[in-house]
């Protein structure tokens, strides 16, 4: 079946992870992604950090599937009017170049679009093209601090904590990947393009609204609260056996879901204390949080964290289990959910990934593994833009491509 973008050519001159998995989440609905690389040394992210010498690295794998890929010199005045024909003969140019780059190469948005009335210029910034901060350089841990992400992680009584996970980089790609299809959509409409631009600073803060709706309370208060609900118990992370680091089940319980705390009650094993006045509210219960926890932590040390989430959560109490990296590639409900992709690699051979969360019942992702650099060029040039064989390796013996 015909894929949800199918039909859409994206030229793609991003790096690294915000831009590449704004890319990637255009190429796994559909759309055909060149990706445009340096020649002879491409997406620094090929090499940053390879568990086998001279073999593309997992990071550049996870975030480049679906893609195809041609070498460009885009310094000389050749490789310029290549990338533009190819802009005539695309509906996105995407790219997350450090501040100022692609203008420096006279290929901003007023030449694209002059070429190309109808291009989208997708844009990833760390904080956007104007403002004070718009020329300083950004990395997710920097999207992090300056998108309020440290300040709302941690303990009150500690520093700020970074998130594991790249809220600041791949966050920021899918905003961007929101906004060029919303860009389509209206170009429908207009008939015209329009220049789509997402700051990683704002993308994090963005993700905190919920965690900053304190501000509204107390301007001044210190965010961060740790594994611990807000004035509710329980509310927090409790140690299962058998007590490895990653042994731990998150339990929430309170009146207002469907009784819950009954519920737990009766799971482990305290019936007596159903209906007790001193435990029927959420805020009773936290004055006597210490209790609370030590009650509901003695069950839970007793059982795997697996047990824990499923048996609580059968019984209408939310729970989750901490799954780490191996939990999450091993776990059945992933795994029958798609969430683990097979592909072939020309040099790794089978090749698993994690996969696109965006579930489209009329046109599901198929996968692709990310392309060796250039692998596509004479493809490209030839499918795309008509160039005979002699006329690429022309541009192969100048090292424009």
């Amino acid at each position: 079946m015909e894929k949800a973008m199918e039909g859409y050519r994206v030229v793609d001159l991003t790096q690294w992870e915000a831009g590449t998995s704004f890319t990637q989440a255009l190429a796994w609905l559909g759309a055909d992604v060149i990706k445009v690389e340096a020649p002879g040394r491409g997406d620094p992210g090929r090499v940053a950090p390879q568990d086998i010498a001279g073999i593309d690295s997992p990071y550049f794998l996870i975030l480049n599937s679906n893609k195809r890929s041609i070498t460009l010199n885009l310094k000389s005045e050749e490789g310029k009017a290549v990338f533009l024909e190819l802009v005539r003969n695309a509906d996105v140019v995407a790219e997350n170049q450090g501040p100022g780059t692609l203008e420096r190469l006279g290929l901003g948005y007023d030449v694209l679009s002059e070429v190309n009335p109808k291009i989208v210029l997708g844009r990833v910034k760390g904080f956007g093209t104007y403002g004070p901060y718009s020329r300083y350089k950004c990395f997710d841990m920097i999207a992090q601090c300056t998108g309020g992400s440290y300040a709302t992680n941690g303990y009150k009584d500690g520093p700020p904590v970074p998130m594991g996970t790249s809220i600041g980089d791949i966050g920021t790609g899918y905003h961007a990947a929101l906004g060029v299809v919303a860009a389509l959509l209206q170009r429908e409409r207009t008939g015209k393009g329009q220049v789509v631009e997402v700051s990683m600073q704002e993308s994090v803060f963005n993700f905190g609204r919920v965690a900053m709706m304190w501000y509204y309370h107390n301007p001044d208060m210190i965010m961060r609260k740790g594994d611990d609900g807000w004035n509710t118990a329980p509310s927090r992370m409790y140690r299962c056996k058998p007590g490895g680091l990653d042994d731990y089940c998150y339990v929430y319980a309170t009146e207002s879901i469907s009784d819950s705390w009954n519920s737990l009650l009766r799971i482990i094993g305290r019936e007596d204390l159903v209906g007790d006045e001193r435990y029927t509210s959420s805020e009773l219960r936290f004055n006597r949080k210490e209790e609370v926890d030590k009650m509901v932590e003695d069950w839970t040390l007793q059982h795997t964290k697996y047990e824990v989430m499923n048996t609580c959560a059968s019984q209408g109490v939310v729970a989750g289990a901490v799954l780490n990296a191996k939990d999450l590639f091993e776990d059945p409900h992933i795994q029958e959910r798609g969430m683990i992709a097979t592909m072939d690699h020309p040099q790794r051979g089978e090749w698993k990934m994690i996969g696109n969360p965006i579930n489209l019942s009329d046109s599901p992702t198929e996968y692709r593994a990310a392309p060796l650099l250039g692998q596509d060029t004479d493809e490209v040039l030839a499918g795309v833009l008509g160039y005979s064989e002699e006329r690429i390796e022309k541009l192969r013996q100048e090292s424009v491509v």
